[in-house]
């Protein structure tokens, strides 16, 4: 990719994944259950090999994923993420041993992954969770608490779980466990969300981990789910971007066509100037993300920052857009089933997790003052 286009292999690539979504992907997704792991879905991501790129790919190939995939199946883009959220704790950070026994069974879709953070106190504060992980006699630990808002939740067959090793040091004593979804002690309860994907409660009573379950070393957690998640933010983005677009294309279709006051919306100069909008700020977000996915696979300066600049401006973006197609529709998007009436419902919660957009705005800034203290030296 040039700095400012993608190249003629990376745009046929981005063209065959939404045939692909559109044509073989969604109407397995159409078939799946509401708030249910989609398991005809994950297999069919991983028999055309998408899950296995989540592991062999870098942060611009993930990004052109999500987006090519959100264009035309959210449900897809959806099962793809989050396999790729909970098992890159693995990839990234498990032994040999741990790799080979996970991450296959995740490529090709018959192994559920979960990433398992946030808690009823600990959302967008990560590095105060309370999910306590206490020493025992048999060299290992017992996972004690509950974790809350946990995508694939309870239905994963195995989850990366977050929990506190040494009381009182704030993210210095978070440790990373691979925990299997059989071990004694685990149970979890599905949620009802506003836009119904997978995703529960898991309550931990005294659950075995042992020194062979650690991901990374003991109170390396917290770095492990901030490399996790400086990897996903941009891709965050991409996914909002990519329903943004399928929002516009909807949008200047629609105006195009539609009669009204003597003519096609489009030609009203205020639908047009708002649909000009919707591009302009598309276009911006889609570039603020591509540029932090470079950065981050040439491991360059400021990642972090970058990550959530591109996850902020994205997802604010595309819930100006959605919003915007709905009220350029009128009442037919309202309509159960309406393609923007099923983005409207999906365009609101990436504003909040992996970090809320206050979250964001709160990285960047302490970044941009930490940056001015240290040129002022």
């Amino acid at each position: 990719m040039s700095a400012f286009a993608l190249d003629a292999e990376q745009t046929a690539w981005c063209a065959e994944l939404r045939r692909l979504a559109a044509e073989r992907l969604r109407p397995l997704a159409e078939k799946g259950e509401p708030g249910r792991v989609n398991r005809p879905l994950l297999a069919e991501l991983g028999r055309l090999g998408l899950l296995k790129k989540l592991f062999t790919s870098g942060a611009l190939d993930l990004c052109l994923m999500r987006e090519s995939l959100a264009r035309c199946c959210t449900g897809a883009e959806t099962a793809l993420a989050l396999q790729g959220l909970g098992a890159h704790p693995v990839h990234a950070y498990g032994t040999p041993a741990q790799r080979a026994r996970v991450l296959p069974p995740v490529a090709d879709g018959t192994a559920v992954a979960a990433f398992a953070l946030s808690e009823p106190d600990a959302g967008s504060d990560a590095a105060s969770l309370a999910l306590a992980a206490v020493p025992h006699r048999d060299g290992g630990w017992r996972l004690t608490g509950t974790k809350c808002w946990i995508s694939n939740a309870p239905e994963a067959d195995l989850y990366t779980v977050f929990a506190r090793t040494a009381p009182g040091t704030g993210a210095r004593g978070v440790t990373a466990f691979l925990v299997p979804a059989d071990r004694p002690g685990l149970t979890g309860a599905a949620l009802e969300m506003l836009s119904p994907h997978p995703i529960g409660t898991l309550d931990f009573d005294g659950v075995p981990v042992g020194p062979g379950d650690l991901l990374g070393t003991e109170g390396q957690g917290f770095a492990v789910a901030m490399t996790t998640l400086n990897l996903f933010r941009p891709s965050v983005g991409a996914f909002a971007v990519g329903m943004a677009q399928a929002a516009l294309d909807a949008t200047v279709a629609h105006t195009a066509r539609r009669d009204a006051f003597g003519g096609p919306l489009s030609a009203l100069q205020s639908v047009a100037h708002r649909v000009a909008e919707m591009a302009l700020r598309t276009e911006a977000a889609r570039l603020l993300v591509y540029a932090a996915a470079t950065a981050h696979d040439a491991g360059g300066p400021g990642v972090p920052g970058r990550a959530a600049m591109a996850k902020l401006l994205a997802t604010e973006t595309a819930q100006y857009v959605v919003d915007s197609a709905v009220q350029l529709h009128g009442a037919r998007a309202l309509r159960t089933g309406h393609l923007l009436e099923h983005l409207y419902r999906e365009v609101r919660a990436p504003r909040i997790y992996e970090g809320a957009s206050e979250v964001q705005l709160d990285i960047i800034a302490k970044r941009l003052y930490a940056r001015h203290a240290e040129e002022a030296r």
